[in-house]
């Protein structure tokens, strides 16, 4: 299972459309998590008609988002138990408050979130982090980036990519 992991696009404001290297990274794999801030519905039919998508609603999406995407998802993916909130507030603690957000929904072995605009990636008390930063803005960032899971025989890794078109 290969899995394309981005967040914080921000289309059409941030950028037209993705790079051309997420739109090859999606082909190359069998699903999309998006870690929400979509904005625009059309651009969230355009990801969800290209590959099986778990996806969360973020603080600057379009209204009618929220007919279609929850706040948190909680899922699994070959015995590995996921959750996916974008997160709120400023940069500076976070993490801290996606952990408290999801706390109640029981482990994880894997919590994905976004909003920040940075890579971040660690394993920590047993649960791996991921935001994947955005791969159309680097305002906050610094790079542009979005991450690749892959999960084979029981094992997942993590790897954060910098988009450089």
């Amino acid at each position: 299972m290969r899995i394309v992991v981005i967040s914080d696009t921000h289309i059409p404001f941030r950028a037209k459309s993705l790079p051309k290297i997420i739109y090859d990274e999606i082909e190359n794999s069998d699903l999309i998590i998006h870690a929400g801030d979509f904005v625009s519905f059309d651009f969230y039919n355009e990801l969800k008609s290209l590959k099986n998508m778990i996806a969360v609603f973020g603080n600057m999406d379009e209204m009618k988002l929220l007919d279609y995407l929850k706040e948190v998802e909680i899922f699994e993916i070959e015995g590995f138990r996921f959750g996916l909130f974008h997160g709120l507030g400023p940069p500076v603690g976070l993490k801290q408050r996606v952990l408290k957000k999801l706390e109640n929904y029981g482990k994880f072995d894997v919590i994905i979130f976004g909003h920040s605009h940075i890579a971040y990636y660690n394993y920590e008390n047993g649960i791996h982090i991921l935001n994947p930063g955005s791969p159309t803005d680097k305002f906050f960032g610094h790079k542009r980036t979005y991450a690749i899971i892959e999960i084979k025989n029981k094992n997942i890794s993590f790897e954060i990519r910098e988009v450089l078109e």
